[in-house]
């Protein structure tokens, strides 16, 4: 299914539904394709919003974990949303927490899945300047469980992305300023709701990485999914809707 790309002002965005509002952040390689089943699910019930990144179009000082938060902040104020559930896999896991922390009366819960903020096996780092079509293959299979899953449309994707010399540089910037951008020492103060879904064989942001996010994040919950990699909501997205469905019902109204 196709999504209409709504423009307001300098942002692009996505929406469906109507109902409390359920914003979805992309991480690296994020693509509307990660999140159908998601939105499919939860128009019925929410309205859910998905922020279009820019990753690209930043100024290479904005280029960080910190240039796309505020990006997200600006873009919420503009929409005047107000007590968000905020949902956020990999890098855009990373970029929900900074925006939680500096406007927690906006969010009402965040979801996590796959979110680097702790540690993670960057990606970004270890490609070559020039594009390797099967090297990119297996990167982007290391991302799930079943390799399978990373179709040719998906690696195709990702392989025009880094193939693109402006856009790889990008991408390794935004990597670096992940990992340099520890999340450690601040996640105590985060006092919304917190749920964590995690593949138990996620091997980007390891099972360990979602433990420490949940002793360091107070009010948190985790949940496993079996035979799944870094991207549950692509992979299992039918459990990965009944965990979510079940935490936003306990958090409605």
């Amino acid at each position: 299914m196709q999504y209409e790309i709504r423009h307001f002002g300098k942002f692009k965005y996505v929406e469906e539904g109507e109902g409390e509002p359920l914003v979805l952040l992309h991480g690296l390689f994020g693509a509307l394709s990660n999140f159908k089943d998601l939105i499919d699910h939860f128009k019925l019930t929410h309205k859910v919003i998905i922020p279009m990144l820019p990753l690209f179009d930043l100024t290479v000082l904005d280029t960080s974990v910190s240039g796309l938060a505020k990006h997200v902040q600006k873009f919420i104020s503009a929409r005047k949303l107000d007590k968000v559930h905020l949902l956020g896999n990999s890098l855009g896991g990373h970029v929900g927490l900074v925006y939680t922390l500096n406007n927690q009366h906006k969010v009402k819960t965040i979801i996590l899945t796959g979110s680097s903020g702790l540690f993670e096996h960057g990606m970004g780092e270890t490609y070559p300047k020039r594009g390797d079509y099967d090297y990119i293959r297996k990167k982007t299979e290391l991302t799930f469980y079943d390799p399978a899953t990373a179709t040719k449309e998906l690696v195709d994707e990702v392989y025009s992305i880094v193939n693109n010399r402006l856009k790889a540089l990008k991408i390794i910037q935004l990597a670096r300023s992940a990992i340099k951008h520890n999340l450690g020492d601040e996640l105590n103060d985060i006092k919304v709701p917190t749920c964590l879904i995690w593949g138990k064989n996620d091997t980007i942001t390891p099972p360990m990485v979602a433990e420490e996010f949940q002793k360091l994040i107070p009010n948190s919950e985790v949940h496993w999914i079996d035979k799944c990699g870094h991207a549950p909501m692509m992979e299992v997205p039918g459990e990965f809707n009944n965990i979510l469905a079940d935490f936003l019902s306990r958090h409605k109204g």
